[in-house]
């Protein structure tokens, strides 16, 4: 087996990538005041451009999806000139950015809301656990207002308004975060949607937001600019397991490809405690995608290199080894060790844990 396909140039869509590594999303709560992106976070992504892609940590398109502390956004002027700070640092070093828009929903708090921004999502179910607040410390997730369906049709238009602002700051695109517990997730799974109307109940009309979501976007600034994310087995922000997991992914999977997206990227999170992928579904849900197809997690440079000569993934994303270690590529490439990654760091305002990362020499 030759060794060298994860290094060699492609493309995503009409996008040429310089490799097959893809810096996965990553929360770092690094944002200055009213979400807008710094020159610190410009330094950070800037470091890592050797990505043949970098997809952001997650940018809310909604004042109401702004659940964590110090999240970034993708709403206003102020957060559109932060983010052509960091797109102008990766283009300048030859690296491509897709902005992951991600809204929260039930996930947050309202200490860290903006003021008018409430907790909304598809139905009235709290998140269990915690959220932590730069105000209050840890804080129980409140139960979340449940949606009207015009604030449904309102939440949708904010993902295409921050699609075409990702296109104003630069970005080349923009990666719709239906994994992970957050709002399209929430409309996804029966433990968290249990609306009656056009937005709930079949397995279709639970898969409908986001597949109308991709739509919309995919007219707002082009389908090759634009993936979808998505985590089945994933219980991130307290998703529980449901019998007909597999088949509601059988079925938006090629409801999404219909909108003519580019890619779906596809995570895995068992290498962090949660439940396997089947490995039987990843393979149906390759087939059934007619376009790019990134697998994420767990992989190291051998399963990598194995997955795409297998034919199992187009690009292959790494998450922890790229916050830690700004020269992945190079590291993997030559065979380096590798930084470990300082845990304590992770959500930390500053440069410690974030761009003091050493490099090989």
């Amino acid at each position: 087996m030759s060794d060298t396909t994860l290094f060699r140039p492609t493309t995503l869509g009409p996008l040429p990538l310089r490799n097959h590594l893809v810096m996965a999303p990553m929360t770092r709560s690094r944002a200055s005041q009213g979400g807008v992106p710094n020159a610190l976070m410009a330094q950070y992504y800037g470091q890592r451009a050797d990505a043949g892609l970098i997809v952001t940590e997650g940018v809310s398109p909604s004042p109401n999806g702004l659940g964590y502390a110090r999240i970034p956004g993708l709403w206003s002027k102020e957060q559109v000139e932060g983010w052509k700070l960091v797109t102008g640092a990766v283009h300048a070093r030859g690296g491509a950015i897709f902005a992951q828009l991600m809204h929260s929903g039930r996930v947050g708090h309202p200490a860290n809301l903006p003021e008018g921004a409430e907790l909304l999502a598809p139905s009235a179910v709290a998140a269990p656990g915690e959220m932590y607040t730069d105000a209050k410390g840890m804080q129980p997730h409140p139960v979340p207002r449940a949606m009207t369906g015009a604030e449904v049709r309102h939440a949708i238009e904010e993902y295409v308004t921050a699609s075409r602002n990702a296109i104003a700051a630069g970005f080349d695109g923009v990666e719709l975060h239906g994994a992970n517990g957050y709002l399209m997730e929430q409309f996804l799974s029966p433990a968290t949607n249990q609306r009656t109307d056009e937005w709930g109940g079949s397995i279709e009309k639970r898969g409908r937001f986001l597949v109308e979501t991709a739509r919309l976007t995919a007219a707002a600034i082009g389908g090759g600019r634009v993936g979808m994310r998505l985590s089945p087995y994933g219980v991130n922000a307290g998703m529980p397991l449901y019998p007909e997991i597999d088949e509601t992914y059988r079925a938006l999977v090629p409801a999404v490809a219909a909108t003519g997206i580019q890619y779906v990227h596809l995570v895995d999170h068992s290498a962090m405690g949660a439940p396997k992928v089947p490995e039987e579904l990843k393979l149906e849900l390759r087939k059934a995608w007619p376009r790019s197809f990134i697998l994420a997690g767990g992989f190291d440079r051998a399963s990598a290199e194995a997955a795409l000569q297998e034919g199992r993934a187009d690009l292959i994303a790494f998450g922890r080894p790229f916050l830690a270690n700004p020269d992945l590529v190079t590291r993997l490439e030559r065979g380096l060790p590798l930084n470990a990654p300082d845990f304590g760091t992770f959500y930390t305002p500053g440069a410690k844990g974030y761009t003091d990362y050493p490099v090989s020499g």
